[in-house]
């Protein structure tokens, strides 16, 4: 039933903030009881399609899901079916060279800027555990915020969603402690030399700066998680 009232408010073309029919016409239109379609709205509703409002003008009115409830209903979905670091950066390799080589010359200084701030937010190697998670979390914001950047805002969604699935993995899994040094040092480098090929123009050096960047951290993360289930193991 959710899905035939999403059919048909498709079917219409109807936008965020316009109305729904009222309960009645409802059951009317789709020949449905009245427990039938409150369930339905309660299922579309929970998706963040509809948003009920009380009140002297109230009633069922069409929703917008924003890309971060759509991310983190994506992610409790992945969340279960146990993705691999591998699983992850074979996507990155493919999509974030091209987004870094499509946005050269292209960002505002405001934007340059915003990643400029990211990075100085590790100025130098974590000292301990939680600064390390700090870091990991911080340099991955670099990433979805160059994503969101883009224009094409399929391939934004699926970087930032990669990037944020691997957020939550490095957090979960614990894959920041111990603290690493050469994946600090070489993710610092890329990254300051990635906003110098965004400013300049140089898409050709961004892609390629990008996918080594991709390259190495894949090699270095893969080795971190070894090294974390080797601890648990001994202990």
């Amino acid at each position: 039933m959710a899905e035939a009232i999403k059919d048909w408010v498709v079917e219409h073309n109807l936008r965020k903030g316009d109305r729904l029919p009222n309960e009645a016409d409802l059951m009317a239109r789709f020949g449905m009881a009245k427990g039938t379609i409150r369930e339905a709205m309660r299922i579309l509703e929970a998706q963040g399609l509809i948003e009920s409002r009380t009140g002297p003008g109230g009633g069922c009115f069409v929703g917008e899901v924003t890309a971060d409830r759509a991310k983190a209903l994506l992610a409790n979905y992945f969340y279960f079916n146990e993705i691999s670091i591998s699983d992850i950066y074979q996507l990155r390799r493919l999509l974030e060279p091209e987004i870094a080589a499509t946005l050269a010359g292209r960002l505002s200084g405001e934007q340059l800027g915003q990643l400029e701030a990211i990075v100085a937010t590790y100025p130098e190697p974590a000292r301990d555990a939680e600064e390390e998670r700090d870091q990991h979390v911080a340099s991955l914001l670099f990433h979805r915020r160059l994503a969101n950047f883009s224009s094409n805002a399929l391939l934004a969604f699926v970087v930032s969603f990669m990037a944020r699935i691997l957020t939550d993995l490095t957090v979960y899994r614990q894959l920041y402690d111990p603290p690493n040094r050469e994946l600090f040092t070489r993710g610092l480098a890329y990254q300051t030399d990635l906003i110098a090929a965004l400013r300049e123009g140089r898409a050709a050096d961004a892609r390629a700066i990008m996918a080594a960047h991709m390259d190495t951290a894949e090699r270095l993360m893969q080795a971190q998680e070894a090294r974390v289930a080797r601890r648990f193991m001994a202990e």
